[in-house]
């Protein structure tokens, strides 16, 4: 009976909660202690650093010729729609509970420690490919940049099958060095390139604007047609499950696309791991969040409404349409100057990524789940330093090494499960906690949230069985190393320290 009892009593130890004012008092200790340099135009810009990358160029083009139409536009919206209902709870966690960690910390509040250490470790697989599958993106349109120029790389340092990825690698180490010497200087680093990057796509919308043929906007949502189904394990598991056949253009089209461009909103969520060191959480956190999804959102739409205006979307391109666009009407000066907002675009990416994961390990090994002594921060610059040398190093192996792409689908699924988990939870700590001080609330709870997690589940339905099984594994691999460190060495145990079990 006792042995039954403490079986009992270990079973329900891994859901223990972290409050909020333990979350508080644990970044109040000077060796872990992040300084705060940031501001809501800081969070608004590192949001739009790391949600702008090359979807942008390329994206829209692709969804308007193979399922949207001129209607891509529309797909835009609706996927803003869906990453506005999630980044509204975002960012009532992230006023309400201003510590690094994002949704570890969140659901380290609300569900307890496991699932904690669950979204952590998906976290970590989510942001440690995107940061590599990123760098490996920058390095072939750097190299496209240079071949232009008429300067041409080995093919054993670049191209597609290089053996080691020399520019990706070495993009990922100068970062890191950037995020090692401070957050201010990683914070206006990201300024000076996301502007050269707003810059450009300024100057492509307002040149396209004059080469608009507004034929090519009819119709504006083309007659919807049956697409091929996949089969086997790259079947979307939703055709498995449920049999859907997928539907290309008319409004089940558009639905499809937004299914496909919702990944071109995916980051505004790392914003939120920079809770801890932002100057006035609660107001400004909420203001980075969304300030940022709302101007990404317009850049989106112009985008995507210039380049079907400028070529018929059954004739663009689905690897560079935006480039060709220009180039089907004569303006051949556009393929160089997008290749630079693109590598604009990506270099911000990988900063932003790589800074993201460094402060989820940072407060998963504050807590104890991962080896502590690597949540130091340095005296000087104020950032957990080795930490973010060993997530460098680790990125830059994984960028210049191991082919990403089948892979890459891993950081969808992974950041769609946060989200899912974000949105419930803003509906737990509402009634498990009603007492806290909320600078930001979301409207209509439980309604919103309950939408959010509907339509963040409807996504990860349409992402292929493969991807699924991949993740699940992932999953087994990360319960296994909590069981076997994390819950031996956890600091947390309600309010009161444990001691790590021998």
């Amino acid at each position: 009976m006792i042995t039954l009892r403490a079986g009992m009593a270990q079973r329900v130890d891994i859901f223990r909660t972290k409050s909020v004012e333990q979350s508080m008092r644990d970044t109040e200790a000077p060796e872990h202690q992040l300084r705060k340099r940031l501001t809501a135009v800081d969070l608004t810009v590192f949001g739009i650093g790391v949600i702008v990358g090359t979807g942008i160029f390329v994206l829209t083009g692709q969804v308007a010729k193979e399922l949207a139409g001129p209607a891509v536009a529309l797909s835009f919206i609706v996927a803003a729609v869906v990453c506005g209902l999630a980044a509204l709870c975002y960012a009532e966690f992230a006023s309400t509970i201003p510590v690094a960690g994002s949704a570890y910390t969140f659901s380290f509040a609300t569900l307890g420690e496991f699932p904690a250490w669950i979204i952590g470790w998906d976290l970590m697989l989510e942001m440690a490919l995107a940061s590599a599958v990123v760098a490996v993106g920058w390095s072939g349109y750097f190299s496209s940049l240079l071949n232009s120029m008429g300067l041409y790389l080995p093919s054993w340092m670049a191209g597609d099958d290089p053996v080691v990825n020399v520019p990706a690698v070495i993009i990922v180490l100068i970062l890191t060095g950037v995020l090692i010497a401070g957050i201010k200087l990683s914070s206006r680093v990201n300024l000076i390139i996301v502007a050269i990057k707003l810059t450009v796509i300024m100057l492509v919308i307002v040149a396209g604007l004059f080469f608009i043929n507004v034929a090519n906007y009819s119709p504006f949502i083309p007659g919807s047609i049956p697409t091929e189904a996949s089969s086997g394990l790259k079947a979307p598991l939703i055709q498995v499950l449920f049999g859907i056949t997928p539907v290309a253009f008319g409004v089940l089209g558009i639905f499809s696309a937004a299914a496909i461009v919702f990944f071109a909103f995916i980051g505004f969520d790392i914003v939120a791991t920079a809770a801890e060191e932002t100057i006035k959480p609660q107001r400004d956190m909420p203001r980075g969040i969304i300030g940022s999804l709302v101007i990404c959102t317009i850049l989106y739409v112009a985008v995507s409404l210039v380049v079907v205006g400028m070529q018929k979307y059954t004739e663009l391109s689905s690897s560079a349409p935006l480039a060709d666009a220009f180039t089907s009407v004569g303006q051949h000066w556009a393929a160089a100057l997008i290749s630079i907002g693109a590598i604009a675009g990506l270099t911000t990416v990988v900063m932003i990524l790589m800074l993201g994961q460094t402060r989820v390990l940072f407060a998963m090994c504050r807590d104890g789940l991962l080896p502590r002594k690597l949540a130091k921060v340095h005296p000087r610059t104020g950032t957990p330093a080795v930490l973010t040398a060993i997530v460098g190093l680790v990125a830059a192996v994984l960028a210049g090494l191991i082919s990403l792409s089948a892979l890459a689908e891993l950081v969808n699924i992974g950041t769609l499960f946060a989200f899912v988990v974000v949105s419930a939870g803003v509906i737990i700590l509402r009634r498990t906690r009603p007492d806290l001080h909320r600078a930001f609330r979301v409207p209509m709870v439980p309604v919103l949230p309950v939408l959010a997690v509907l339509a963040c589940f409807y996504l990860m339905l349409n992402l292929p069985v493969e991807t699924w099984l991949r993740f699940l594994i992932w999953m087994v691999v990360g319960g296994v190393l909590y069981f076997f460190y994390g819950y031996r060495h956890s600091t947390v145990a309600g309010d009161q320290p444990l001691s790590p079990k021998p």
